[in-house]
Order: C-alpha cells, then structure tokens, then sequence
C-alpha cells in the first residue's frame, strides 16, 4: 500500500539517483549529455522564437550555427591576448613568488611565511600544470572534436525535438502523475535556465571589469587576472574569493598601496556581484544557502574534481527541486487521507 501511494515519488528519486550516479560511472558520456542540456537551455528561447516562422529544425539548425561561429569569433579574440600573456606569467612566475616573499610585513611572521611557501610551492606547481594542460588541450584538439561534435549534435535534437523527449520521459510514469512530472521537468529545466544564463552574464561582466582595472591602473597580465576572475564566478562563493586573494597578492610586488587599493576593487565587486547583480538576474528563484553551495561544491571537487565543482549547483538545484516535489506529494496524500477519514466518521 505504501508503495502504491507514493510509487510516482519512488520513480523519481530511483531516476535521479540514477541519472547522478551516471556522472560517477560514466563521467564522459554524462557530460556530453549535461553541457547539450545546458546549450539547448541558452539557446532554446531563441529558438522558439525564430520556430514562429520557419520549420523547427531549420530553426535549431540556424541558431547552433550562429552560436558556434559567435563562440569561435570570441575565442580567437581572446586567445590573441590571453595564450601570450598567460605564457609569459607563467615564465615570470618565479620572479614573482621572490617578490611577494620579499614583502616586509610577510617576512616578519614565521607562520605566514611558512603557509605562504607551501601556498606559492602549490601555485607554482599548478601554474605549470596549467600550462602543460592547456597546451596539451591545443595538441590534443583533434582528439576531442569527436565530442564536441557529438555534443552539438545531441544540442540541436534537443533543441529540435525537446518538448517530444521531454513528454515521452513523463509518460513513462503513471498516467494520473503524468502532469506533476511535467510541472517538475519544467520547473527544473527553467531553473538550470535562470542559472546557465546569470552565470555567463555574471562572468562576462566580472572578467570585462576586471580587464579594464587592471588596463587603467597599468598593471601587469590584465587578460589572465581578467580571465581568472570571469571562470571562478562559475564557481559561486569559493571562486570569487580565490580569484580576490589571487590578484591582490600578486599585485602586492608592484606596490602595498596598490594591493591594498586592488583587494578594495575586488571587495567592491564582490559586494555588488552578490547583493546587486546575483539577486537581478536570478531572483530568489533558486533559494539555495551559502552553506548548502559550499559543501556541495567541496564535495563536487572532491569527486569530480574541477567538473564536479562547476556542477555542484545544478545538481544542488536538481536535488533540491525533486525533494520539494516529493515532499510537497507527501503532504498531499496524507491531507487527502484525513479528509476520507473526516467523512468516513461523519457518514457513521
């Protein structure tokens, strides 16, 4: 009887649990699928839009192209500043670990000191990671247009028939459940929507802001601070934080003065990204706590490394919208039990 009464409930825990588990056991493949499903929801609008007067799939096949010709335009802009700037940072890299440990109020704490050298130790060695990675990502393209087509290719059946996908998916669930799981599909899908969105809005405006201070102020390797602080704001709270420490003690070996005036710039920022820019563009939507984002991005990084820690929200999100679903099924079925019971008393 239990299981009868909450089957549908079961079903979706079951699913997700399932779909979840897909990133542990299957990580590449669960990707693919999760960064298709995110590009379908950045580019979906646009796409119902143009469908009003073309064919769909001509529609979805439009809007993927002038999405991947914008994206590739974006990247040779970039790439002409930041690979030569990147380069060159990370062959000043020694100078500078020298000129903050020269720093006069580091050099009188032995225990700052002693962090401070594991610190740059740690930097320095993923720095050089970074680098290597990076350029074995340029050797190793080839290697991973297969996936890269693949993930357009499954962008633009998502695009083109998702409403279909979508449908069939609820039906697989009891009939009289069939709305409700139709009204959670949604209900996540626009959430992911509302954070995809925001997070590249967010991004592009903290990375386009910090470029231009660092320009004005003349200080060195503006693209890869700029840089830096537009991917870390994919990683809501922790990132932003690294990003300020990064900058502002690197900006310590041109001037104290200045690093003071950067980590100000950089606190300022912060403040309006989260108080002004994070609360416009995303609303009380997602109602997710600081520390229900932090756990859940120490965990994703502890499993998934730099992919689970750029996932953890969605998946938080994901988590968060099916237990309210299941919890408010819950609360219904034992209203609707009490009310048979209240007028079975009351024919007796």
């Amino acid at each position: 009887m239990f299981i009868k009464k909450y089957r549908t409930s079961i079903f979706l825990a079951l699913y997700f649990i399932v779909l979840l588990s897909t990133f542990w056991y299957m990580p590449q493949l669960a990707f693919i699928i999760f960064i298709s499903l995110l590009l379908q929801l950045l580019l979906l609008p646009l796409t119902n839009k143009l469908a009003e007067k073309m064919p769909r799939a001509l529609a979805a096949g439009l809007i993927l192209l002038c999405f991947i010709s914008l994206a590739l335009l974006l990247l040779m802009l970039v790439s002409k500043s930041f690979i030569p700037t990147f380069s060159r940072f990370v062959t000043d890299f020694p100078q500078i670990t020298e000129k903050v440990q020269s720093i006069a109020w580091l050099q009188e704490s032995d225990f700052l000191q002693s962090e401070l050298d594991d610190i740059w130790a740690e930097m320095k060695n993923a720095s050089m990671t970074a680098l290597k990675s990076s350029l074995t990502l340029l050797l190793s393209l080839f290697s991973k247009f297969i996936d890269l087509v693949i993930i357009f290719f499954v962008t633009f059946y998502l695009l083109k028939d998702g409403e279909q996908i979508k449908s069939y998916l609820a039906s697989l669930f009891p009939t009289r459940d069939y709305g409700r799981v139709m009204q959670l599909f949604d209900r996540i899908l626009s959430a992911l929507r509302i954070y995809i969105c925001s997070q590249l809005v967010i991004c592009c405006i903290t990375a386009v802001i910090v470029f231009l201070y660092f320009t004005i102020r003349h200080l060195p390797y503006a693209s890869v601070f700029a840089v830096v602080s537009g991917i870390c704001e994919f990683i809501p709270v922790l990132g932003p934080t690294v990003a300020s420490a990064f900058g502002t003690l690197l900006t310590a070996t041109v001037d104290p003065v200045v690093a003071l005036q950067t980590a100000g710039f950089y606190l300022l920022l912060t403040q309006v990204n989260h108080n002004f820019v994070y609360p416009t563009l995303i609303g009380k939507s997602l109602n997710l706590h600081p520390i229900a984002i932090i756990l859940g991005i120490v965990l994703g990084g502890e499993l998934l490394g730099g992919a689970g820690m750029f996932l953890a929200v969605p998946f938080i999100v994901i988590c968060k919208l099916v237990i309210e679903d299941i919890y408010k099924d819950r609360v219904l079925v034992r209203k609707q039990e009490q009310a048979s019971r209240w007028l079975a008393k009351k024919k007796n």
